[in-house]
């Protein structure tokens, strides 16, 4: 027997809670932009440079400076391996999702507001701030992907989350062109380089906290699905997800599918501007301005891909965007150093098939959910979701400490897609859904 979210009426309620749904998009995805994927990879790499010793490494720890942020990077999601499938399995548990998602939000806001005071060499500050940032950041978004199914019919869905990221590039844009005018105009603010980007990171935790507010104010909690404890620990009841989830091996499939090809999308958001600068000496105006320009196409893309998905079907649709992710990072790897206008070309195929990768497979997973279980399982998503990836990020930062070189540090990162495809391309998707106990939509 299959269940599925009735098709909600379009009343004035729904749309105003899907507008709240929406802005969260826009409020977190500063974080994404000016944050992990432009700024403080380079900055925090500079920082970790003062702080090095005689021999070039980070005290006793040994570490290349070169690789010190992808290895806080993936340190974070070590943490997030306990940490978001737990608070997921709260939100379920307590159907306390408008609290934990303002709380976790407001956590991670505060902590990036506090990069502004990472200076003169305080490495170890910049790390920890950021970890705790992008725990938070993973711990919302958990509960912030769990209403999808709530707002959205499985017809709609692919519609649904590719708006919401659409808004998310709007936004991201904005403030990121305001932080670019910032960067470049910082002699004439009476500014140093390292004084912009921090006034850069302290506004993007600002503007992440701010319109969160409206966000939970939009926002409704729904009654717990019957059958989930309400009482007992956040581990007790992700222990009993754990054993449950053997019996959706599909599930299973396709987050192991999404684990790897979506890793790779993350390390080359994430690491990035660390390329541009440290292998193809690019100036931060110029990775700047690229990464503006990627948040503008994107929001054609998302639109664009989830139109596709319509048409041909959400898996289908992604499939051809890891094609395209993996002539991305062959182009990427041929690139001429200094070729700021190869670097721009590079950037806006990226930025066409960035959102709908990622809106799609959100929907597409969406599908693949028991009833009731919509924040834990999401849990195991978010944490190769949106910069918390690891093994590309681990993967990146031993090729390049063993080599020297990050043009073999991109390189390394096809696997990820091509592995990513082939999981998912034998995916009987339409198979998954009635087994987790959902109506498939018409088009999958």
């Amino acid at each position: 027997m299959t269940h599925a979210p009735s098709a909600p009426p379009v009343d004035r309620a729904l749309r105003r809670e899907r507008t709240g749904w929406y802005s969260y998009d826009w409020a977190m995805s500063v974080f994404n932009t000016s944050v992990t994927t432009v700024f403080l990879g380079p900055y925090l790499t500079s920082v970790a440079r003062d702080a090095a010793g005689p021999d070039g490494e980070l005290g006793f720890l040994g570490i290349d400076p070169g690789s010190w942020f992808s290895f806080v990077l993936s340190f974070s999601v070590v943490v997030q391996v306990v940490v978001l499938p737990v608070t997921g399995a709260i939100a379920d548990r307590t159907g306390r999702r408008r609290e934990l998602l303002g709380g976790f939000a407001a956590l991670g806001a505060l902590s990036c507001t506090g990069l502004f005071f990472v200076s003169d060499g305080r490495y170890l500050l910049g790390a920890g701030l950021f970890v705790l940032a992008n725990i938070s950041f993973g711990a919302a978004t958990v509960v912030y992907y769990a209403w999808l199914p709530d707002l959205a019919a499985p017809d709609e869905r692919d519609r649904v989350s590719s708006r919401g990221w659409a808004v998310g590039y709007v936004g991201g844009a904005l403030l990121l062109a305001v932080h670019l005018v910032l960067y470049v105009s910082r002699d004439s603010l009476g500014l140093t380089e390292g004084e912009a980007v921090r006034i850069c990171l302290a506004t993007a935790g600002l503007w992440w906290g701010t319109f969160t507010v409206f966000t939970v104010s939009r926002l409704r909690n729904r009654p717990v699905a019957a059958g989930v404890g309400r009482t007992g620990s956040g581990f007790k009841q992700l222990a009993t997800t754990l054993r449950e989830m053997r019996a959706f091996p599909l599930t299973l499939w396709f987050l192991g599918a999404y684990l790897l090809f979506n890793d790779g999308v993350q390390t080359v958001i994430s690491l990035s501007a660390l390329y541009a600068t440290e292998e193809l000496g690019l100036d931060q105006s110029v990775l700047t301005g690229a990464i503006l320009m990627v948040q503008v196409v994107a929001i054609a893309g998302a639109l664009g891909l989830g139109r596709v998905a319509a048409r041909y079907g959400a898996k289908r649709t992604v499939l051809g965007c890891l094609v395209a992710w993996t002539l991305v990072l062959v182009a990427a790897f041929t690139l001429q150093e200094g070729a700021a206008a190869q670097f721009y070309a590079l950037a806006a195929v990226i930025g066409l098939v960035q959102g709908g990768t990622q809106a799609l497979s959100r929907s597409l997973f969406s599908h693949l959910i028991p009833l009731g279980k919509e924040a834990e399982y999401y849990g195991f998503y978010e944490i190769s979701d949106r910069g918390t990836s690891w093994l590309g990020p681990l993967a990146f930062g031993l090729t390049y400490q063993l080599t020297g070189s990050y043009r073999l540090a991109i390189i390394s990162l096809v696997v990820f897609f091509v592995a990513g495809f082939v999981l998912l391309a034998r995916l009987p998707m339409r198979r998954a859904v009635l087994e987790a106990g959902n109506t498939p939509p018409e088009r999958l």
